[in-house]
Parts: structure tokens; sequence; C-alpha cells
């Protein structure tokens, strides 16, 4: 071996070896400036005008909720989908077109905006016991019930369990439409992974930073825009951001993050099972697919779908009028048929 060979093979090791030094006292400055300098009791600033209160769910924990009940006529529940600063700022203006008009309540789900965060066991089961705890105890009966993406999962397997709760339900932009799953992904496999990346990134040292890192300003803009056809609320992204830096606010981000808020096949398994009245609203929201919602709503017809163009994952910030006249549609025609 000559003098130039083995200099060479001499700076992998050194350099290999500085690349980790680097990377660590980067991720280490991170760290530091997290916890020292990043506000993590931020002031939320008040979302909507309304009764705003606490539900104890014997399940859930601590649920907070505004609600308006000046309104006459049957209850109208509305409840925010899932990312990583999700709260009912999401869902705002679906609250606001129905206070005076019909008693509505919007919730925050558990680990999310003013509900009970901290380290908790996050799952569907416990997102599904929120809501039905809720229109039970808190409602009182039932209820037309709109959803958002992740939570229309959750709330499809509370009307499956307990559908005298729902009067009907509507979904905008709902998971799990997609194509079926290669038979390699069986849940025990998905568990396994789901569960590997959990301990990953839950490690108490880093998950908080890590947290900050995907959730500044400059990404929530980046996220929300992606989900508007036009401009982005600024006051919408500040609330979200706000939300999401209370203390133990990142634990259900993290659960979620890691894929453990999914149910496994839930077309097949819950949404066709049904027996509640069903719309869905959808667009082109990114990272998700409709490609077997066609089928679903030819072969159930208990299910509905409209399509609002242009108006990605927020139709009811981008296309109200549209939106909010499907929705008004399809509540007078399950009035009709349960009439």
């Amino acid at each position: 071996m000559t003098n130039e060979e083995k200099k060479r093979r001499g700076l992998l090791p050194r350099g290999l070896a500085g690349l980790i030094g680097f990377s660590t006292a980067v991720a280490a400055a991170w760290i530091f400036y997290s916890r020292r300098y990043i506000d993590h009791h931020a002031k939320v600033k008040g979302v909507l005008k309304g009764e705003e209160g606490f539900y104890e769910s014997p399940t859930a924990g601590k649920i907070h909720f505004i609600a308006d009940t000046a309104g006459s006529g049957r209850p109208v529940l509305v409840v925010h989908g899932i990312h990583l600063a999700a709260g009912l700022h999401d869902v705002a203006p679906i609250f606001q077109a129905f206070v005076s008009h019909r008693p509505v309540y919007v919730l925050d789900l558990p680990g999310f905006g003013g509900s009970q965060q901290g380290d908790r066991p996050y799952r569907p089961s416990m997102y599904q016991a929120a809501i039905a705890d809720f229109i039970r105890e808190k409602i009182g009966a039932p209820a037309d019930v709109v959803v958002m993406g992740l939570t229309s999962e959750f709330a499809a397997l509370a009307a499956l369990a307990e559908p005298d709760l729902f009067h009907s339900l509507t979904m905008i932009n709902p998971t799990g439409f997609q194509m079926p799953q290669s038979t390699l992904w069986d849940k025990p496999n998905v568990q396994t992974l789901e569960d590997i990346l959990y301990t990953l990134v839950a490690v108490p040292l880093w998950s908080l930073p890590l947290f900050d890192l995907l959730v500044n300003r400059p990404r929530l803009h980046r996220y929300y825009r992606r989900r508007f056809e036009y401009s982005v609320p600024d006051e919408l992204v500040s609330i979200a951001w706000a939300s999401a830096h209370q203390p133990g606010a990142h634990f259900a981000p993290l659960v979620y993050l890691c894929g453990k808020l999914y149910t496994l096949n839930v077309r097949e398994k819950v949404y066709e099972n049904l027996s509640v009245p069903v719309l869905v609203i959808y667009d082109n929201e990114p990272g998700l697919h409709f490609d077997m919602l066609p089928y679903t709503v030819h072969t159930h017809s208990n299910w509905k779908a409209k399509r609002i163009r242009r108006s990605r994952g927020m139709p009811h910030f981008d296309r109200p009028g549209e939106f909010f006249r499907a929705l008004d549609d399809f509540f007078k025609e399950v009035e009709k048929s349960k009439a």
C-alpha cells in the first residue's frame, strides 16, 4: 500500500468523526435553543365567541369546547382534523355559520388546542370516546356531526359503535379512501414500524426540540398554503402556532406523526359498515387519495359525495358558498328521509 493510499484511508474515519461531531454539536445547540428561547407558554388569542367550557370525558379527559345554543333545531357538532398544530381554529367558519341558527358546538380533541394535553396513550379509541362521550353527555341529543381529515376515522368508529348519537355525518377530505395496501403491510408489520419510530422520536431529551423544529411559523404557513387555493389568513397561522406551543402540546402530534392514530383498512372495516347518512366533501388535498370513494358511494345508498373544485383542503374557507350549500342540501335531504 502506497503512502497516498494510506493517507486517503486515514482521512475517511477522521472525516466521518468530524461530521458526527459537527452534527452532534448542531443538535445540542438546537436542543438548548428550544428549551431556553422558544416560548412554550404562548398566549392563545380567542378564536371564536360563544360559551367556552370544559367537559370531563371519563375516557378522554378534559375536553375544551365552545358552544352557541341560541339557535333552535337539531344540534351541530364540528370537530377539526389532525395535524401537528391542529385545533378548533381550523373549523371556525363552520361554527360561525350556525351561530344563532342552530345549537352548535366545536371542540378541541385530546392533546390539541385547549383540551387536556401531556404524555398520554393517544389512540383512535380515545378520540372515538371523546366524540361519543361529548354528544351523549354534553349535547344530549343526536347531532349532525361535521369533521375533517383523520378525525373522520374517529367519528366513523363512534358512529359504528353508537349510531343513535349521529343524525348524520359529514366528512371533509377524509382519510382512508386510497387504493388497498399491499399484503406486505399487514397490521403487525405496520404497528412494529410505528412503535420503533415513536420510540425514537419520543425520547424526552429531543422530543420537544424536534417538535419545535417541525412546527415553526414558516413551516406552518407552508402547510396551510398547500391546502388553500387562495391566500392563507395570517391570523390562522398565528393561532395555530400559539396553540401548539403550550406545555405538553407536542405529545399527541408526535404520536400522529408516527402513524399511530390511523385505523388500518378503515374503509372496509368501518366506513362501509356505517348505517348513518354520510356526506363526503372533497378536493385535491395534498397527501390524500380518493380512489375508492366512488366505489363506496356506488355500493352504499347512505353515502353521498360532493367535490368542490379549487378548494383543496379548506373548502369552508376557500369556497364557503358551495360548501354550505352542499351541507344545507344534505341536511335537508336527511331530515326528509327520516320524516
